[in-house]
């Protein structure tokens, strides 16, 4: 029985220092004075830069509520633009230290693919966008339809559940990006564009005439998207999930950029522990005692980033629907910080 413990123990010790070599993550981000962040190349609502190259969106904004709970600077993110088919090795091979890049939560993603969900940011579920001028009224008309699709997303496997279940034929055509796959739609090179729905809405304002497009009702799919990190860094993946909490938490207290600092002086127990007035949770996680304020403070609730990007504040003008907090009859619920 010695033996057997001895060499369990040695066998134990053998893989610590592995574990150890793959952790590091936020000591890494502070010493380089930024966050490296993986995003879309360009999907409305998510992640798209403006004029003068500012990224914005849903996406986005979990970036930069990482750089503020760690630096008290929104700003100190940098942004690769990623494909589906490259996202994962980016992120594997250290260019980026966020994936935040629509990307879904699946069994095998976590298993086989190394990644660590930190969070489910936004809830959606696969949709599928046809021309009004072919009066199809559901997916089930679409037999012996061509349907433009994203390679190495999760809507390729999907749509082939979807139409053989339903036993309807149906032919892919896959590009490498989103961009590719809507202009080959736009151009007829297929019949129906599908990707995660609000996606479908945000690639339809692209389009030259978006009122000639409809995005037919059937849900495909479910689509939990959130942000991923490498596995084996637990405490940088805390920091992620965390930061995502923190702006889910600051709604649900009624915390907003604009009231934080006179919330300072709430006499409420739990906004002083969520602002760092009383006690330091955010030792627990390498981070100062004020990293919920500088959150809130610089980037706002997660009400304030998805009316911005998502909601009625935007161009979308997408209802929260699922993605209410969980006291309005949504799912955004999130773990107290106490």
């Amino acid at each position: 029985m010695t033996r057997i413990l001895r060499g369990v123990t040695l066998a134990l010790a053998a893989t610590l220092p592995a574990l150890a070599a793959s952790a590091g993550t936020l000591d890494d981000t502070k010493a380089r004075g930024s966050v490296n962040c993986g995003v879309s190349p360009g999907v409305p609502g998510f992640s798209l830069p403006d004029a003068q190259g500012k990224w914005n969106g849903l996406d986005v904004d979990i970036c930069r509520a990482v750089a503020a709970a760690i630096f008290n600077d929104a700003s100190k993110v940098s942004f690769t633009p990623l494909n589906p088919k490259d996202r994962f090795a980016a992120l594997s091979s250290k260019q980026i230290d966020i994936l935040a890049r629509q990307t879904t939560w699946t069994l095998s993603r976590e298993t086989t693919v190394g990644l660590d969900f930190a969070a489910i940011n936004y809830y959606d579920g696969q949709g599928l966008l046809v021309r009004k001028a072919l009066n199809v009224k559901s997916a089930k008309e679409l037999g012996g339809a061509s349907v433009c699709v994203q390679t190495g997303s999760t809507s390729e496997l999907n749509l082939a559940d979807f139409f053989r279940a339903n036993a309807i034929k149906y032919e892919p055509v896959a590009f490498n990006a989103g961009d590719e796959a809507v202009k080959a739609f736009e151009a007829g090179r297929c019949d129906v564009f599908s990707t995660d729905a609000s996606a479908l809405f945000a690639y339809r304002l692209k389009l030259s005439d978006p009122d000639g497009f409809v995005v037919l009702p059937e849900i495909i799919s479910k689509e939990p998207l959130g942000p991923a990190t490498r596995k084996g860094d637990e405490q940088w993946s805390d920091v992620v999930k965390w930061a995502h909490y923190a702006m889910v938490n600051a709604e649900e207290l009624g915390l907003t950029a604009q009231n934080v600092d006179e919330q300072l002086k709430s006499a409420n127990p739990e906004i002083k522990r969520f602002l760092g007035v009383d006690g330091n949770l955010g030792e627990g996680l390498g981070l100062t005692k004020d990293w919920a304020y500088r959150i809130v403070k610089l980037v706002g609730n997660y009400g304030e980033s998805y009316e911005a990007n998502m909601g009625s504040k935007s161009r979308l003008a997408i209802p929260r629907g699922l993605n209410n907090l969980w006291t309005k009859g949504g799912l955004q619920y999130a773990p107290p910080l106490r």
